[in-house]
């Protein structure tokens, strides 16, 4: 009876500290599946790493329609919240239209932080990129090394989330800011195939055009392939955003000239510790910045 005494006693203390003996069941709902974006593969990456060796159960899930995919993404963490999920850490798909979802997690206990882009409830932390900035890092080097009036264009992501609008604003303004002459801005939604359409339009009405800002590398991958059709891939300077590692490849092999690399593992791990402190009772900062840094031919062998 003592040794039993003593055994329950040993796993009340190994859960107050948070180990396997715990049971906190988290889940990581991501903008998308990680086998279409590498991005969201990484964040997968280190969300499960994370859990594993903090002793938590990590289920990381991306919204089966895309980047899009609001109702996808609702019903998503409807089911994880019936499955008795303690932890949230979710990349909102539309902010105003997860809000009631959120809500409801909150209301049954579920700590929750957003990744990779705020949402809208308030008081809830954000884990990622400070996106304004860094995107104005990726257009400032297309104003350093581009002549001043030359024509140049910018692919969006999804509008309706503030990523979007922010990476959109931080390039548009440093583009402009410095004399550039913004001849088209577009949405590819995040998208390979949509950012190689986009810019296939986009070359044929402005076929002097000399540097392309793509809001994520997708959208410059695809950007990449609509420029080599048109055999004019020497002429366009191509800048990415997200630092992937097909974009590190693409600059090593010279069709990209930089991307602005976030770090998604980063986002995935420290949202699952950050969910872990909230349960232990910690307060968390209104902003966590992973950080950004610019991607190169002197750096991009770090990122394959």
């Amino acid at each position: 009876m003592r040794l039993k005494h003593l055994l329950l006693a040993s796993g009340l203390l190994l859960a107050a500290d948070g180990s396997a003996f715990a049971a906190e069941k988290f889940a990581v709902i991501m903008g998308n599946i990680p086998s279409a974006n590498q991005f969201w593969a990484l964040v997968e990456q280190g969300a499960l790493e994370k859990g594993e060796e903090l002793g938590v159960e990590v289920t990381a899930l991306g919204s089966p329609g895309g980047e899009s995919d609001i109702a996808g993404q609702i019903a998503l963490v409807e089911d994880q919240l019936t499955k008795g999920i303690t932890g949230l850490a979710i990349a909102p798909a539309d902010p105003a239209a997860l809000n009631p979802t959120i809500e409801k997690a909150l209301e049954q206990g579920v700590k929750v932080v957003y990744i990779d882009r705020p949402g809208g409830v308030s008081g809830i932390t954000y884990v990622g990129t400070d996106n304004e900035p860094a995107a104005a890092l990726g257009a400032q080097h297309i104003c350093d090394n581009i002549e001043k009036g030359s024509d140049v264009a910018i692919l969006q992501g999804v509008m309706a989330i503030i990523n979007g609008q922010a990476r959109a604003k931080g390039s548009h303004d440093t583009l402009e800011a410095c004399g550039m002459n913004i001849v088209a801005e577009q949405t590819a939604e995040w998208d390979i195939a949509k950012g190689q359409a986009v810019t296939e339009n986009i070359i044929t009405a402005n076929p002097n055009l000399r540097a392309l800002f793509a809001s994520n590398d997708n959208m410059a991958m695809g950007a990449i392939e609509a420029l080599k059709g048109a055999k004019v891939l020497d002429q366009v300077m191509v800048v990415g955003f997200d630092g992937n590692p097909e974009a590190a490849q693409a600059i090593l092999d010279g069709e990209m000239e930089i991307s602005v690399a976030q770090r998604p593992y980063n986002m995935g791990a420290i949202g699952v510790e950050s969910l872990l402190k909230l349960i232990n009772g910690e307060t968390l900062p209104p902003v966590v910045d992973t950080g950004a840094v610019v991607v190169n031919k002197d750096n991009a062998k770090d990122y394959l």
